[in-house]
């Protein structure tokens, strides 16, 4: 079966990437170290399909919080070595360590004084020998059954490069905030960066009721703001519930006169509240576990500032 042929590159792949976990020693937390405390870009380079690998890792670590680019190396030689600056780190990644254009960057490298950092398949390859960090992601073979198309060498030094990005995010600290930033675009980016005070409906928008106000006046100001709730407050201005629509529906099938009754009679006491720092999708995680469409958040005196509603995260692209 074709199928069976798929099974076995993805094998040959997988095998590949455990045979790298053996390899991660004292060379890869100095590769790691040297990326951390470097002053200048990160520069990735890399001919054919090394190059395309070199590309997305300079990609990665640049999402997540690292400037790297991609140089590639024939053209390095033709004028674009300007683009390196003392203090620049490079990855030069091959599967041979002899690749000619890779190669001839290293006088240049070493003339500006750069830490190399080489993503090989020979430990013994020139690339290796000049590099200050030679990291060895050779495979036992491809999955190209002509040992020709560079299948498994490149999954291996892609995986190399994402473990180098993520043990470097985590010794600099990267948090989700710092990914929000650099990712303002798209619905991952939504989700990170919208803040509940962002969305929140605050002074007029916010609907507020005092707790010894009649229900007819909650409905009243429920229909004028159109959120289909309203904060409750005491005397002080501190909250004490919240009426919603579902507090309306469970009034009427228990025979509660609604024009008659004052607020705290059928209001939900404790309400669910949300810090106004807190992510927009904390909030939508929020309302979805406790089957709710609105959050509070409160000030430090515990005065209603302001709510944010289901619909305003939808709006917002968070949903």
């Amino acid at each position: 079966m074709i199928a069976d042929r798929g099974r076995q590159v993805l094998q040959i792949e997988a095998e590949a990437i455990l045979a790298l976990i053996p390899k991660l020693d004292a060379r890869f937390d100095r590769a790691v170290a040297i990326l951390r405390d470097c002053r200048g870009r990160v520069v990735l380079t890399g001919m054919g399909k090394s190059g395309s690998v070199a590309q997305k890792i300079a990609s990665t670590l640049a999402s997540t919080g690292t400037p790297a680019f991609f140089l590639h190396p024939a053209e390095g030689g033709h004028g674009d070595l300007g683009m390196l600056v003392r203090g620049d780190v490079v990855i030069a990644i091959s599967n041979s360590g002899e690749t000619d254009e890779l190669v001839g960057l290293l006088p240049a490298i070493k003339r500006l004084g750069l830490m190399l950092i080489a993503l090989v398949g020979d430990p013994a390859s020139t690339l290796a020998r000049q590099s200050d960090v030679a990291i060895d992601v050779g495979v036992a073979k491809e999955a190209c059954p002509l040992a020709l198309a560079p299948t498994a060498s490149t999954t291996a030094a892609l995986a190399m490069g994402d473990a180098l990005a993520v043990a470097l995010l985590e010794q600099r600290g990267f948090t989700e905030a710092d990914f929000a930033l650099l990712h303002p675009a798209g619905s991952l980016g939504r989700r990170l960066l919208w803040r509940v005070q962002d969305l929140m409906h605050i002074g007029e928008q916010l609907p507020v009721i005092g707790q010894h106000a009649l229900m007819r006046d909650a409905l009243v100001e429920i229909s004028r703001k159109r959120l289909g709730m309203t904060a409750v407050v005491d005397e002080a201005g501190m909250l004490t519930g919240i009426i919603s629509d579902g507090d309306l529906r469970r009034a009427l099938q228990n025979g509660i006169d609604l024009l008659q009754r004052q607020v705290k009679d059928c209001m939900t006491a404790h309400p669910k509240t949300i810090n106004r720092d807190a992510l927009a999708a904390q909030a939508l995680e929020m309302m979805e576990r406790h089957a709710i469409t609105s959050l509070l958040s409160v000030d430090p005196e515990g005065r209603p500032e302001g709510v944010i509603h289901l619909h305003d995260l939808l709006r917002a692209g968070v949903v």
